[in-house]
């Protein structure tokens, strides 16, 4: 088993800057790929950034150049650097964790950009 535990959400002005985090705890051994993920009102959940355990990083188009992915694997936690903040962006913002085939997931965090 593997415990995700999202923070940093909020709302921010559009152009502004936020920072989530992702602690992960629990079976963290093997934990192959852990990622961003996010859920619009009235919209399946998207792919938003991910990094793999070596450090190899993958990005959805639209947030590409505007944010971050990064991992401290001592603190067990991935971070997302999210700037330059559009309307578009307001979503709920979930971690996933990837660890022997099976899928783990945080509990969210709402990220709000107001225009």
């Amino acid at each position: 088993q593997v415990q995700l535990v999202e923070s940093g959400g909020g709302l921010v002005q559009a152009g502004g800057s936020l920072r989530l985090s992702c602690a992960a705890s629990g079976s963290i051994f093997r934990v192959i790929s852990m990622g961003w993920y996010r859920q619009a009102p009235g919209k399946q959940r998207e792919l938003v950034a991910t990094i793999t355990s070596g450090g190899s990083t993958n990005y959805v188009d639209s947030v590409k150049g505007r944010f971050t992915i990064s991992r401290d694997n001592a603190k067990n936690t991935v971070y997302l650097q999210m700037n330059s903040l559009k309307p578009e962006d307001t979503a709920v913002y979930y971690c996933k964790a990837i660890r022997l085939g099976l899928d783990y997931w945080g509990q969210g965090t709402q990220v709000t950009v107001s225009s």
